[in-house]
C-alpha cells in the first residue's frame, strides 16, 4: 500500500501560542537586550542572523505604525544616535565576515 501525501498544511504550534504570552515573551527579550548592551548587534548578527534592528523591522512588518527611527528607539530604549554614541563599538573585519556568513543562511 502506498502512503498518501498529507494534503493538510502542517501547523506550527507557535501559531497556537496565546498572543498575550507571545507579547510578554517579546517584551522580556527586548528588555533583556536593552540590559545586555554588551551583546553587540554585529555579534548577534554573526551568531543568529538577526539583531535589535531586525526586531525593529519585524515590529514594523507586523503593523507598528511608527517609522524606522521610532521602531528602533522602541527596541533600543533610546534614539539611534544615542545608541551608537554610547553602546556601539566599531566592528572588526572578523565580525563583519561572520555576520555576512550568518546572514547568508537566512535566505
Amino acid at each position: 500500500m502506498t502512503e498518501q501525501p498529507n494534503t493538510q498544511a502542517a501547523t506550527d504550534p507557535l501559531d497556537e501560542l496565546d498572543d498575550a504570552v507571545a507579547a510578554a515573551a517579546f517584551r522580556r527579550l527586548v528588555r533583556h537586550l536593552r540590559h545586555r548592551h554588551d551583546a553587540q548587534n554585529i555579534d548577534l548578527m554573526g551568531l543568529s542572523g538577526f539583531c535589535r534592528n531586525c526586531l525593529a523591522d519585524w515590529i514594523r512588518d507586523a503593523g507598528y505604525e511608527g517609522d524606522k527611527a521610532g521602531a528602533r528607539e522602541l527596541i533600543h530604549g533610546m534614539g539611534q544616535d544615542e545608541w551608537k554614541a554610547t553602546r556601539q563599538k566599531p566592528a572588526t573585519q572578523e565580525q563583519l565576515d561572520r555576520m555576512e556568513a550568518s546572514v547568508a543562511k537566512n535566505a
